[in-house]
């Protein structure tokens, strides 16, 4: 019986699988055809855009490859092919979408300066000196042209072919016979190192490339991940033995064998006696610590019972009302503090061991010879929208960082997404890809930390601390005075493309006049009307939006692009050389691949904002790298720990790390006020919070700086997955366990336990679409990111050195599916946003994202690095950051109201777990009696009467108690996370401020759209600086109004008048009840000290406040106070205010 296997289609074939049900679904474009015709009999076909008609003789040009062998022109060797085909591709810019046919744009140059490096886009290179051959010479990995003939002649390698098949291998410059006239050898000739290959392996791209697992009967989503890798055999070259999740070589096997065969191998007896070193490790809390900080919570826990049953059954006769909201509230906060402490019971640090990984992965071993790095690939993720509030210069920064990043060049890559289109993200991210040729060995060479070149050169400390190299001086200048040039080229881009978009629209528009005056003589012209186009550097319109936004190129309509700004890099080092900007002798110069990306958009259809954006990069990384890994960052978050990549890798490739979905690490923030006003460094929150949940195995995902297992995200479940009883009831009717003839060794690419389920043909399509370049891809993934089988523990593991191969050459047919896969129709009737993916349907998809991971029973980390990983920039105005976290609190009330509520959550996740995903979706709802609360001091002392009928010892005590055990809490939450004490009470603050003003806006705009079915937009958060150069807190005290200011300040300005009034009311009476003032005034001033920072954001630059404020403010408190005891004046009082009358 033929085997469904949806796997194991050839990727070569671009097949579209589109289902036939289903006509009015587009289908993918399945060949993409070049444009002329060489003397070898080549055929290159070029077509024009309807726009080129205006272009008159632009070099523009839509192309596709489509070459026939024939008799003369038989097929070379396909490593040869390949690199050729991919200097097309990188010199492309690839558009498409919905309706419309897959294009590649030859472009001349991206930017206006010139590129050098040779795996820039647009890098020049020399002419074919053959007449009328337009075509470019040969290059090696250094961009040094390879020419066959010593003489030096130029030439292509079409008419090289043609010089060797049909003038009898004679030199057309010299004259003389060619020495090689092997295109082969004449590669290897110039030290490029050919891919390997299979025997008698001219097959498909997809049993060189993807194919790793041999078919059996069952579905590769259910069978075995460690059964033979036949297809697979070129890539070992060995006889692999496996045990139980582990494989091994045995002695008679090739792998570290000499030519002679007579090598030492590797034996299951050499794992079993080699001491396993492990990855990571982790830290606990001292017991001196961890264990009175339990107690504590278990004390107060009692207590607050104890007090609550006090304060139910001693009601307040005199003020009821008073006494039942208080009780309310009590109650609320009671269980509110409970979920959110319950889950901070189990606090872990972990630690992590950077050299056991080096040794691993990239020591020579017998089964790695050559010690090539053996880590799996990573693909990095920058996501951007408005350059207008993102500027292009932060990103830009941001890609710097990621590019120089200490990982192996050849398995990193960068996909930077522009949802918004613009030609001026565009661009610079070119002049990033420029600059990055000086930068990336500068950094190397130098061991440069941070590899953000705006941060490094604004260091304070001494840039020359432990450097020893003595041209550092040197290089350092030279590179800070090209940085400075950079800058200003990023500054000018915007100015650049507008007046270079006005010239070419000012000729037009003279063109289209002479051409109209051409057709009618003498009739009456009519103004010409030429649409105001955006044009690239090279002299042809932008597809993406233009500055003046018309049909097909705004914000929302315009076509998918994709453009590699770095194609990928050889497999081998590339040294530089002494001649030039920088002596780089011993310095690798190759760049990781950096690809533009930004997604067709159209009417009509749902983008989904920022979790559209990063599926549409999952597909399209998916199609063009696979990384087995992703990290996301935001553009404004760079990788400031240049070896953060590489901690973070150490838990995924230790022990029992494949269970892992995502390590997350903390954020950390630049440009913060030294007070840190508005708690932006949120500090409680990844020192405290996140450590805490890191004990449960199941930390929050908050959006960036988290490295993602990219299996996880296509909703698999993780390996070893046990059956788990469900309902609360599971102890006493435990749930039958089915029987199944998989082992659960043999199920990691299962979905939703369904162990019968089997992935044919016609469901895979529905689930993750219709292109079988992504489909094909998972497997190798899954494979790529298991941990090393180097020990018997280690289970599902992938034998050492499997991932030393090198990577495949890009070309056009792999692009065009990118494009693609991030079309705008790609994701209907699938799951991608549903269960696939980042999860649509709430402004905060991380949390939700993260969530259904653990709920499908993967596993997360909390990875904090002794330097900082990444840092980043946050709102320091007071407005700003009221609209971040109101867009954090309206996320968690759409995750209560929907199906991710954590009461819903599966039985695979824990009951603290549970709890902590619980409280994230009630937070917000705590606003309601927070509000409610901050006013009963107010109202207590208006009224004259307290929450309880008197300050009695009883009482007294139990606030005693209950705040001691607080403070202490905190104190010994500092001592094991290592905040200070000034952080801690800089987030009580903010909790009130944030309570009392967003997240009661958040609970509102939740049930407006869960009752109203209403979208309430969001503002996307500037990550631009203030305008003042001279202050760099220049934000900081700008006021903006805003609606959610009024109940922050209705609390103040009540209860500073409910102070006065107490006063004027206790000091008049003729009894003064001064307890029930003490307790008003004390929880008055409560609330005032927590909203102080929000007082002060409103008053604006320190010194600015006209005095007159204050002495009128103060006035306005006496007047008011002072007309409440005139007209409810104190009981028993004859007068107004006893002796005191007005004149």
């Amino acid at each position: 019986m033929a085997s469904h296997n949806p796997f194991g289609k050839s990727r070569s074939n671009l097949s579209n699988m589109s289902d036939a049900n289903e006509p009015g679904r587009p289908s993918v474009p399945s060949k993409v055809k070049f444009s002329r015709r060489t003397n070898s009999g080549r055929y290159v076909s070029y077509s024009r855009d309807d726009l080129d008609s205006e272009l008159s003789a632009a070099d523009y040009a839509n192309y596709t490859v489509h070459i026939p062998p024939t008799p003369d022109n038989q097929i070379m060797d396909p490593s040869i092919s390949q690199k050729v085909e991919e200097q097309y591709v990188s010199n492309s810019m690839f558009t498409g979408g919905f309706n419309s046919a897959t294009k590649a744009h030859l472009m001349d140059k991206v930017i206006e300066t010139e590129t050098t490096h040779p795996q820039m886009a647009g890098s020049k290179g020399s002419s074919c000196a053959i007449p009328g051959c337009d075509a470019k010479v040969m290059s090696d990995g250094r961009g040094q042209d390879l020419l066959p003939c010593e003489c030096d002649f130029k030439i292509c390698r079409d008419c090289f072919v043609d010089a060797v098949k049909t003038n009898g291998g004679i030199c057309p410059g010299c004259k003389e016979q060619y020495k090689n006239t092997e295109l082969t050898d004449l590669v290897d000739d110039y030290g490029q190192q050919r891919l390997p290959g299979p025997e008698g392996s001219s097959g498909a791209k997809m049993e060189r490339r993807l194919s790793l697992m041999k078919s059996t009967s069952k579905s590769v989503l259910m069978r075995s991940q460690t059964g033979d890798f036949d297809q697979n055999r070129w890539l070992f070259e060995t006889s692999g033995t496996y045990g139980y999740g582990n494989a091994f070589w045995t002695k008679d096997g090739n792998l570290g064998s000499s030519k002679d065969g007579d090598g030492e191998g590797v034996e299951m007896q050499d794992f079993m006696n080699k001491p396993w070193r492990p990855l990571t490790r982790k830290l606990k809390i001292p017991a001196a610590i961890i264990s009175p900080y339990r107690l504590l919570i278990f004390i107060r826990v009692v207590v607050l019972a104890l007090f609550l049953t006090w304060r139910i059954t001693h009601q307040n006769p005199d003020a009821i009302w008073l006494w039942g909201m208080s009780i309310v509230c009590e109650v609320w906060f009671a269980f509110s503090w409970l979920l959110d402490q319950l889950p901070k019971l189990c606090p872990i640090n972990r630690a992590t061991d950077l050299q056991v990984l080096k040794e691993k992965f990239e020591t020579p071993t017998p089964s790695n010879p050559t010690g090539k790095s053996d880590l799996p690939g990573l693909d990095v993720f920058v996501s951007t929208a408005d350059p207008e509030k993102e500027p292009p210069l932060v990103t830009a920064n941001t890609i710097l960082s990621i590019l120089a990043a200490e990982y192996p060049v050849e398995k990193l890559s960068c996909y930077v997404s522009d949802d918004g289109g613009a030609l001026l993200t565009f661009e610079a991210m070119a002049e990033a890809a420029s600059f990055a040729n000086i930068w990336v060995p500068f950094c190397r060479k130098h061991v440069i930390e941070p590899r953000n070149p705006e941060s490094y050169f604004s260091l304070k400390r001494d840039p020359y601390k432990n450097k020893v190299k003595s041209d550092f001086v040197k290089d350092r200048r030279r590179v800070k005075r090209e940085y400075d040039e950079f800058k200003v080229r990023i500054n000018g881009l915007p100015d650049s493309i507008r007046r270079r978009s006005d010239a070419y629209n000012a000729r037009d528009e003279i063109k289209a006049m002479k051409m109209q005056r051409q057709n009618r003589d003498d009739e009456l012209l009519e103004p010409v009307k030429i649409p105001k186009a955006t044009w690239m550097a090279d002299g042809t319109h932008w597809p993406g939006t233009w500055l003046t936004p018309g049909t097909d190129h705004s914000k929302s309509d315009h076509a998918g692009i994709i453009q590699v700004m770095l194609k990928p890099p050889s497999d081998d080092p590339l040294h530089g050389e002494s001649e030039g900007f920088l002596d780089l002798t011993d310095v690798d110069i190759r760049l990781p691949l950096l690809v533009y990306v930004s997604r067709e958009k159209r009417p009509g259809y749902d983008h989904n904002k920022k979790a559209g954006a990063m599926n549409a990069l999952v597909r399209a990384s998916a199609v063009m790298s696979n990384g087995a890994f992703i990290l996301n960052l935001d553009c404004d978050h760079y990788i400031y720990n240049s070896e953060a990549m590489r901690e973070g890798m150490c838990f995924m490739m230790d022990r029992g790390g494949d269970r892992l979905c995502y390590v997350q690490l903390p954020q950390r923030f630049e440009g913060i006020d030294p007070s840190d006003r508005y708690a932006n460094h949120n500090t409680v929150f990844f020192g405290v919070n996140m450590r805490a949940l890191d004990g449960l195995m199941g930390r929050v995902y908050v959006g960036t700086g988290c490295l993602f297992r990219r299996i996880a995200l296509y909703r698999f479940d993780p390996p070893r997955s046990k059956e788990h009883s469900s309902g609360c009831c599971s102890c006493c009717f435990p749930r039958r366990k089915k029987k199944s003839n998989v082992s659960e060794e043999n199920r990691a690419l299962r979905m939703d336990d369904d162990e019968d389920e089997e992935m044919t043909l016609s469901l895979v399509p529905k689930k993750f679409g219709n292109s079988t370049f992504l489909i094909d891809s998972i497997p190798v993934a899954e494979f790529q990111g298991r941990p090393l089988a180097d020990h018997p523990s280690v289970k599902n593991g992938r034998p050492p050195g499997a991932l030393t191969i090198p990577r495949e050459l890009l070309d056009a047919s792999t692009v065009a599916e990118a494009i693609a896969v991030i079309s705008c129709w790609y994701e209907d009737k699938t799951e991608w946003g549903t269960r696939i993916g980042w999860i649509y349907g709430s402004v905060t998809e991380d949390v939700v994202t993260g969530y259904r991971m653990h709920n499908r029973g993967w596993k997360s980390v909390y990875c904090v690095t002794k330097r900082d990983a990444f840092r980043g920039t946050a709102p320091i105005n007071l407005t700003d950051r009221l609209h971040q976290v109101l867009r954090w609190a309206t996320g968690s009330v759409e995750i209560f109201f929907s199906r991710n509520n954590a009461l819903l959550a599966s039985p695979k996740m824990k009951l603290l777990q549970r709890i902590a995903y619980l409280n994230v979706g009630i937070y917000p709802f705590t606003s309601i009696f927070l509000i409610v609360y901050c006013f009963l001091p107010a109202l207590s002392l208006f009224s004259g009467q307290f929450i309880v009928q008197t300050l009695n010892v009883t009482f007294l005590i139990y606030l005693l108690i209950i705040s001691i055990t607080l403070v202490l809490l905190a104190l010994l939450e500092i001592k094991w996370s290592g905040i200070s004490l000034e952080e801690w009470w800089r987030n009580e603050q903010f909790w009130l401020i944030g309570g009392t003003s967003a997240h009661i806006a958040a609970v509102f705009q939740g049930l407006i759209k869960f009752g109203f079915g209403y979208e309430v937009a969001f503002t996307l958060t500037s990550k631009s600086g203030g305008d003042d150069v001279d202050d760099e807190f220049a934000e900081l005290y700008i006021v903006r109004w805003s609606s959610l200011m009024i109940p922050p300040i209705t609390i103040m300005m009540v209860n500073l008048i409910a102070i006065a009034v107490g006063f004027s009311r206790t000091i008049y009476a003729v009894i003064p009840q001064w307890s029930k003032l003490i307790g008003g005034v004390f929880f008055s001033f409560w609330v005032l000290a927590h909203l102080y920072p929000f007082a002060k954001g409103l008053m604006g630059r320190r010194g600015r406040t006209p005095t007159i404020v204050y002495v009128w403010s103060g006035l306005v408190a006496i007047t008011i106070s002072l007309l409440w005891v005139s007209i409810y004046p104190p009981a028993g009082s004859t007068g107004l205010g006893g002796s005191f009358s007005f004149p």
